[in-house]
C-alpha cells in the first residue's frame, strides 16, 4: 500500500498486489513523511489561488474595469474607495477592545486597523484624541446585531457602545493580495492559479500560455508582494539536456542567477540558470540523511551541487561525490568549502556509468570488507533505474567465499524514478529489476517522494545490491557490462 497524491483533496491509496515490497510497519511511517512532504511543499508554493484565501476578500474590493487586460503594471489605477464598517472606541481601553475583537477586525495587507476619527467634513475631530475607530471586516460585522456573544460581552465590560457607523477606506494597490491583482486583470474567467518556487531571491514560475501576454506584470507583482524576491524567472523549455539545466526568462528584477539558500541548516551556492535545485526535494534529502551513521560511506552518482553530498559530510560521512555538469561540479566543490566539509568530500566530473565503473569499482572492495555501512543515492528520476545495468558484474569474477565475507556488508542502493503507472510501486520496481537482471521480490522497500503532476509520482526504490549483480557469474555478465550506452532519451521529465 502506498500513498500517492493526486491533487488537493485526493489522496489514493495503492495497494501492492503482486509483491510484499513493504510492510505495514513501514506503510505507516511512509504515510506520516508524505504528510509532512506535502506540507512543505504548500509552504514553498506561494499560490494566486482561484478561491478567496479569507473572508475580507468576498465583496470589498472591486476591480475597476480599467485595470483589465493591463499588461504593463500601473499602480495607481487599483485605487478605490470603499465604505466598510467601523466602532468608536475610548482610547483608554482601546488595546483591550481591538485584542477582543480581532477575530472582526478587518484585516489587509499594509492597512491599519484602528484609524482616527474624522468630522462630517472631513478634517479630523476635534475630540482631543479621546476616541479612535477600530475598521471592522464588512463580512462579518454589518449591523449591531452582527456581534458575537464574546465580542458583545467585552463591548458591555469596557463600556463602549454596539454603534456602527461607516468609514470611507481608501484602498490601493498595497493593501491588495496578488490572486485580487491578478484576477482584475487576466481575462474574465481565466485560470489565475499561478504558483511559484523560492529559490534564495529567486521566483521561479511555470506560467501557462494564457498567461504569457501578462507575465511581465505577473512578475512585478510577484516582487511586490513578496519580501525578498528580487528576481522572477519563467521557465521556457523542458530540460532537454544532459545537464539538466533548462532556459528561463527573466520577467521582473534584477538579473542576477546566483542563488544563496539554506535547507536543513546547509547553505548551498549555486548559479540557477546553469545547475538543477528543486525546492520541494528538501523533506526528501532529510530522510535519506537520517539512515546515516557516522562513519558511513555515501556514493552520489548524480550530486548535482550537493543536497545529498553536503549534508552525509556534516554527518561524519565518507563522501565520494559525480556529476557530469561542470557548473554542478564547481558548485559542488565551493558548497563542501562553504561548509567547511570538503576533507569528507572525494568529487568527480564524469558520466555516471563511468563513475560507477570506475572510481566507484576501484574503492567498493576496500569499503566492503569494512564494518560500516556503504549507501548508493542515485537521484536523476528521469534515467537513474536505467544506469542501475553499471552494477552488473562490476566487481567481476566472485571471489573464493573461504577467503572472503564480503557480502557481509553489501551497498545499500537509494534509486529514483518517475513513473505514470497507477501501480508506481511496481513499476519502477519492475524497471529496476529489468535493469538488474534480477528479482527484487521481498527484497527492497518503495518510498513515495511526492506527487510531481496529475497521473505521475517521484519514487525511490531502496534495496541491498544482491551480490549476483556484483559478481559476474557468467562470461556474458562481463561483456554485457561493457555494452555502450544507448542513447539519452530527452529527459523531459528532469524538470519536476
Amino acid at each position: 500500500m502506498a500513498a500517492v497524491w493526486r491533487g488537493p483533496g485526493r489522496l489514493l491509496l495503492l495497494v501492492q498486489k503482486h509483491h510484499s515490497y513493504i510492510s505495514l510497519s513501514q506503510n505507516l511511517n511512509q504515510f506520516a513523511r508524505i504528510s509532512l512532504q506535502f506540507s512543505t511543499v504548500v509552504n514553498y508554493q506561494k499560490a494566486m489561488t482561484d478561491k478567496p484565501q479569507t473572508s475580507t476578500d468576498l465583496g470589498l474590493y472591486k476591480p475597476p474595469p480599467t485595470v483589465r487586460g493591463m499588461t504593463e503594471l500601473v499602480r495607481a489605477a487599483f485605487s478605490q474607495t470603499v465604505s466598510v464598517p467601523a466602532i468608536r472606541i475610548p482610547t483608554n481601553v482601546l488595546n483591550k477592545v481591538v485584542k477582543s475583537l480581532k477575530k472582526v477586525a478587518l484585516q489587509r495587507p499594509g492597512l491599519k486597523r484602528v484609524v482616527d476619527e474624522h468630522s462630517e467634513d472631513g478634517n479630523k475631530d476635534c475630540s482631543n484624541g479621546e476616541h479612535r475607530l477600530l475598521l471592522l471586516d464588512p463580512n462579518s460585522i454589518t449591523s449591531r446585531d452582527s456581534f458575537g456573544s464574546e465580542e458583545a460581552e467585552a463591548l458591555k465590560a469596557y463600556g463602549v457602545p454596539q454603534e456602527i457607523q461607516r468609514y470611507e477606506l481608501k484602498l490601493t494597490y498595497e493593501n491588495l493580495k496578488s490572486d485580487e491583482i491578478l484576477r482584475a486583470v487576466l481575462p474574465e474567467g481565466q485560470d489565475v492559479t499561478s504558483g511559484f518556487s523560492r529559490v534564495g531571491h529567486i521566483a521561479h514560475m511555470n506560467l501557462r500560455d494564457h498567461q504569457l501576454p501578462y507575465k511581465k506584470l505577473i512578475g512585478q507583482v510577484i516582487i511586490d508582494k513578496n519580501p525578498g524576491i528580487t528576481c522572477v524567472v519563467n521557465k521556457t523549455n523542458t530540460i532537454d539536456s544532459t545537464y539538466r539545466n533548462f532556459q528561463m526568462e527573466v520577467l521582473a528584477g534584477e538579473s542576477n542567477m546566483v542563488a544563496k539558500v539554506r535547507e536543513n541548516g546547509v547553505f548551498y551556492e549555486f548559479d540557477f540558470s546553469r545547475v538543477y535545485w528543486n525546492p520541494r526535494l528538501s523533506t526528501e534529502h532529510e530522510r535519506i540523511v537520517a539512515l546515516l551513521q557516522r562513519g558511513d560511506t555515501v556514493v552520489d552518482v548524480f550530486a548535482g551541487v550537493g543536497p545529498f553530498a553536503i549534508p552525509a559530510a556534516r554527518r561524519g560521512c565518507e563522501v565520494i561525490a559525480n556529476d557530469l555538469n561542470p557548473e554542478s561540479f564547481r558548485w559542488l566543490q565551493h558548497n563542501a568549502k562553504l561548509n567547511k566539509v570538503d576533507q569528507k568530500i572525494t568529487s568527480f566530473n564524469m558520466d555516471g556509468r563511468d563513475f560507477i565503473r570506475g572510481p566507484v569499482r576501484e574503492r567498493l572492495p576496500a569499503l566492503m570488507k569494512g564494518s560500516q555501512k556503504i549507501h548508493v543515492v542515485m537521484n536523476l528520476p528521469a534515467l537513474a533505474l536505467e544506469f542501475l545495468d553499471a552494477f552488473r558484474g562490476l566487481l567481476g569474477p566472485e571471489p573464493d567465499q573461504s577467503l572472503s565475507r564480503q557480502d557481509d556488508n553489501l551497498p545499500q542502493v537509494h534509486c529514483y524514478g518517475f513513473s505514470k503507472e497507477d501501480d508506481a510501486q511496481r513499476d519502477v520496481v519492475e524497471r529496476a529489476e529489468a535493469s538488474l537482471k534480477i528479482s527484487l521480490q521481498g527484497r527492497c522497500s518503495v518510498h513515495l517522494v511526492r506527487n510531481v503532476a496529475p497521473n505521475k509520482e517521484m519514487m525511490c526504490v531502496s534495496f541491498t545490491l544482491p551480490r549476483g549483480v556484483l559478481y559476474a557469474t557468467h562470461t556474458q555478465d562481463r561483456d554485457s557490462s561493457d555494452e555502450p550506452c544507448p542513447k539519452k532519451q530527452k529527459c523531459e521529465d528532469l524538470t519536476d
